[in-house]
C-alpha cells in the first residue's frame, strides 16, 4: 500500500474538523463509528475531542488502519455532504483531492482499481462513479452487491449511449435487450464484420459474446445477486466470484465505451 504523506494526512483532517468536531458526528456516534470501522472507540481511547482524538489516532495508528478510517469518513462524507459537495467551492477541491489521494493509495489494492479509475474518467459522472466505488468495494464485503452492481454498470453504459445518441430504449428492457441495441447502434453485431475481413470468423464470435458477457452477468445476478429475496439456507458467492463478475462489467464496458467515443455519431 501506498503511504500517505503529513500533507496529505492534513488534507483529510481539514476536510473532516469543523472546529473540534468531526463532521456531523456527536461524540457517542464517533466512537460507534470508529470501534466498527477500526476497532478503537477514539474519544473513550483518548478521553480528547472528537478532532483531537482523531489526531492522536493517526500519530499512533499503522498506515492501514489511518487509511481504512479516512475511507470510511470520506464515504460518510459522500453520504451526507452531496451539498456541501456541489456548492461549497473550498471543500469541494479538499473532497476530491481526499478522493485522489484516497484512489492512489489503493490503487494497487483494489482489484480492477486501475480499469476502473479509467472508466470514471471517461464516464465523468459522479453517480456512475460512486456506482463503480461501491461496486469495487464490495467484491470483498459483499460479493452478493458486486454482483448487483456489475450488471447495473453495464445497463447504466448502455442507457448512457443510447440517450446520448436519441435512441429511444424501453423501461422494461432486461440488460441482454439495452446490451443489444447498444450493440446494434455501435455497429459490433457479428453481421458488420465482411466476410473478407481477416480473422473475420473469430471476430464474429467474439462480437456475439459480447451480449452473452451482459444476459450472463443478468443471469448470475438473480440467483446470487443484489435484488432477489433469498430463502433461509441461501449461500452466496464468494469474493472470487464477485472479482469475475466485476471484471466482465468493467471490460465490457470500457470497449463499449471506447467504441462509442471512436465512432461518435454527430
Amino acid at each position: 500500500m501506498a503511504m500517505l504523506t503529513q500533507i496529505e494526512k492534513g488534507t483529510f483532517l481539514k476536510l473532516f474538523n469543523r472546529n473540534g468536531y468531526i463532521l456531523d458526528f456527536s461524540t457517542n456516534d464517533f466512537d460507534v463509528f470508529t470501534l466498527e470501522c477500526v476497532g478503537v472507540a477514539l474519544c473513550e481511547k483518548y478521553q480528547l475531542s472528537k478532532g483531537k482524538s482523531l489526531m492522536a489516532f493517526i500519530q499512533e495508528y499503522p498506515e492501514v488502519e489511518i487509511v481504512k478510517l479516512f475511507k470510511a469518513l470520506l464515504e460518510h462524507y459522500e453520504l451526507h455532504y452531496s451539498y456541501e459537495i456541489e456548492n461549497d467551492e473550498e471543500y469541494s477541491k479538499l473532497y476530491r483531492r481526499c478522493k485522489d489521494i484516497i484512489n492512489r493509495v489503493l490503487l494497487n489494492t483494489v482489484p480492477h482499481a486501475p480499469a476502473a479509475e479509467a472508466l470514471k474518467e471517461k464516464f465523468s459522472s459522479m453517480y456512475l462513479s460512486a456506482q463503480i466505488d461501491l461496486m469495487l468495494d464490495m467484491q470483498s464485503t459483499n460479493p452478493t452487491e458486486a454482483i448487483g452492481k456489475a450488471k447495473e454498470l453495464v445497463e447504466s453504459c448502455c442507457k448512457t449511449i443510447l440517450d446520448a445518441q436519441s435512441v429511444v430504449w424501453d423501461k422494461n428492457w432486461d440488460v441482454g435487450q439495452l446490451t443489444g441495441e447498444t450493440l446494434k447502434l455501435l455497429k459490433l453485431m457479428p453481421k458488420d464484420i465482411p466476410e473478407t475481413a481477416v480473422a473475420a470468423t473469430e471476430m464474429k464470435a467474439l462480437l456475439g459474446n459480447l451480449r452473452a458477457i451482459a444476459t450472463n452477468l443478468a443471469a448470475l445476478r438473480n440467483p446470487y445477486g443484489s435484488g432477489h429475496g433469498k430463502s433461509a439456507n441461501y449461500k452466496g458467492l464468494e469474493e472470487r466470484h464477485a472479482k469475475l463478475a466485476v471484471g466482465c462489467s468493467i471490460t465490457l464496458v470500457n470497449f463499449l465505451w471506447d467504441t462509442y467515443e471512436k465512432r461518435l455519431i454527430v
